[in-house]
């Protein structure tokens, strides 16, 4: 329980840092006057290198242990995320932001460290515990605009106060945390031999369910804050605090997602996600619109439209949604893959993480190329069609396999 709460809690933080964009960005996009595709590529690029070390630092967790990783991984994020307050250039912003995107790696060391710890019958609550370290996205959106406003609009104060608080953070990480030598991997396994895990299909599904759920996280964690200051006309602390009604549930429910799957198995919760998500991004897709329509008695207006309000509950139900699903794709990985937890979930941490890389900026191109904001949910919403159709087709021939060796027999 020690090492699965000071786990837990250096990764809310990382979290936080990885996320820091999605406010951040918002007076940078002013005082550079970047375009939406800009402003996505910016938000999107911790992103990118969070994804892309995933891969390494499961492997390393595997060999070393988490603890050491772990710790040595913050301290190297400490600096760039200090000097972005420096950065007064475009590329100065996505260069640093590149390396404060190395504690989004955390993930990947965190959840194979925290599984060896617990039974297998308790790694998906575990693991689910662990994950709710996404609520660190929502830390950002109260604690950011607030530092700002303390400040009188400078925005250089947040990463001066998350580079010190990271830098702590490591400290008592390192302080209530174990290492436990059983837990490593045995033998010098290869890079190659261990990204030979791709050719195996279900890796494959879980990498596609992942970018869906935490890859469409991830984006739309990034993008809400300024969604609803540009589609609601709000300014930075409201929106900020509406889209952590996103945020905060698909961070902190992520345990019980880890619960629901230990109890009604990874195939069925996951389902059942995704069809929440299909509802959801269906109705959240529909642009605002104004129509006339010619009637007996002349033409008459009518006006569709989503308010603030039902906009924040449909996003809430999206939250709680992912923040299962998240779990569940997780509880796949340690049910079927228990001696390589630390490699596949780097595999399939990645495709999530370059889904957050590449969505933020597919955001931003559609609305450059439309002008219509919700053509976000619009690209969320075919993701999750592809995914019942994988989830589909996977089950049937699953289930068909049984029969044929029945019939065989």
């Amino acid at each position: 329980m020690r090492v699965l709460i000071s786990s837990t809690f250096a990764f809310t933080i990382c979290f936080a840092v990885w996320m820091i964009f999605a406010v951040l960005g918002i007076p940078i996009k002013q005082q550079l006057g970047l375009s939406e595709t800009e402003f996505g590529l910016l938000a999107a690029m911790p992103v990118l290198t969070g994804s892309l070390v995933r891969v390494p630092l499961g492997i390393w967790t595997d060999r070393y242990g988490g603890r050491p990783v772990f710790f040595v991984l913050m301290l190297l994020s400490v600096v760039p995320v200090w000097l972005l307050s420096y950065a007064t250039e475009y590329w100065h912003f996505l260069v640093l932001a590149l390396f404060v995107g190395l504690t989004g790696g955390s993930f990947s060391v965190g959840t194979p460290y925290v599984a060896r710890w617990f039974p297998r019958n308790k790694q998906g609550l575990a693991m689910g515990i662990f994950g709710a370290g996404n609520s660190g996205s929502a830390i950002t959106k109260f604690v950011a605009p607030a530092l700002i406003a303390a400040a009188a609009g400078a925005w250089t104060i947040v990463p001066q106060v998350y580079a010190a608080a990271l830098l702590a953070t490591a400290v008592l990480f390192w302080m209530f945390s174990s290492s436990d030598p059983a837990h490593r991997t045995q033998g010098a396994v290869s890079l190659s031999e261990q990204l030979a895990l791709l050719k195996d299909p279900r890796v494959l599904r879980y990498c596609q369910y992942y970018s869906v759920v935490f890859g469409g996280y991830v984006a739309l964690a990034l993008w809400m804050t300024k969604y609803y200051i540009g589609e609601y006309g709000m300014d930075i602390t409201h929106a900020a605090l509406l889209a952590a009604c996103f945020s905060l549930p698909g961070g902190v429910l992520r345990a019980v997602g880890g619960w629901i799957s230990d109890r009604y198995g990874a195939y069925r919760t996951t389902w059942w996600v995704m069809w929440v998500c299909w509802v959801a991004f269906f109705l959240l897709s529909y642009p605002q619109t104004q129509f006339t329509v010619t009637t007996a008695d002349g033409p008459r207006s009518f006006q569709i439209a989503l308010g603030a309000v039902p906009f924040t509950v449909l996003l809430f139900v999206v939250g709680i949604a992912m923040a299962i699903g998240k779990a569940s794709v997780f509880k796949f990985i340690s049910d079927e893959f228990g001696q390589n937890i630390g490699a596949v979930s780097g595999i399939v941490g990645l495709a999530g993480g370059l889904g957050g890389f590449v969505l933020p900026i597919l955001f931003g191109v559609l609305l450059d190329l439309t002008g219509i904001r919700s053509s976000a949910f619009m690209l969320m919403y075919g993701t999750v069609c592809v995914s019942l159709i994988f989830m589909h087709y996977s089950y049937r021939s699953r289930r068909a396999a049984p029969a044929m060796r029945e019939q065989a027999a």
